[in-house]
């Protein structure tokens, strides 16, 4: 693999990861709820599963659960069944309007846990992620000339530029947080997350 093809997966990579989806919706909801503490767990959760997802991918293993239909159907629906979960919380958080507490909260050992796992659950499930890996990849790989290490190589630099983007998104909440603390602003926050994590949920259940 040649560095102006890496150069030209990266752009790709850069669109792609900008985008705003699950992972995006799911960092602003822990951010929120704890403090930059609770995002990064998140995001560390939505790295792993990245990796684990990529390195499926890069070693062949993608390829015969994609083609497995009741796996893939499996992990499509539990996928899109946990974005909604994650959603009605959120939902709900707007509904009470009571942040009373919460960043204290997030820093018990339990309620951190919880916001890794929700990072990652809500990545590994979601099975848009490994056809991403699987559609994007072969692109750029040449079976004749390309090793293990260079699909690997493609895998993890998705995973280390979506870390790097939700980085940057959290240190924009932590610079905005007096605003985001007000109880309109905030329930305002909660509802538009929710609801965009059931959209996202919904897609996902309904997609072909």
């Amino acid at each position: 693999m040649t560095w102006s093809v890496y150069g030209s997966y990266l752009l790709i990579v850069v669109l792609i990861v900008l985008a705003p989806g699950p992972d995006t919706m799911v960092v602003l909801k822990n951010s929120l709820a704890g403090g930059w503490r609770g995002g990064l767990l998140a995001s560390f959760g939505i790295f792993v599963g990245n990796a684990v997802q990529g390195s499926a991918a890069a070693l062949g293993l993608g390829v015969v659960i994609a083609r497995s239909q009741p796996v893939f159907v499996t992990l499509k629906w539990v996928g899109a069944a946990y974005l909604a979960y994650l959603g009605f919380q959120a939902l709900r958080g707007a509904w009470r309007g009571d942040y009373t507490g919460l960043e204290d909260s997030g820093r018990s050992r339990a309620k951190g846990f919880r916001r890794f796992r929700e990072g990652f659950l809500s990545n590994i499930t979601n099975p848009k992620v490994l056809v991403l890996y699987l559609s994007v990849l072969p692109q750029f790989l040449d079976p004749a000339t390309t090793s293990t290490w260079d699909a690997l190589l493609l895998a993890y630099t998705v995973a280390v530029l979506g870390m790097a983007w939700l980085l940057v998104l959290m240190l924009f909440i932590h610079r905005v947080r007096a605003w985001l603390g007000k109880r309109k602003v905030r329930r305002t926050l909660d509802g538009v997350t929710g609801t965009a994590l059931v959209g996202f949920g919904a897609a996902l259940a309904l997609e072909g």
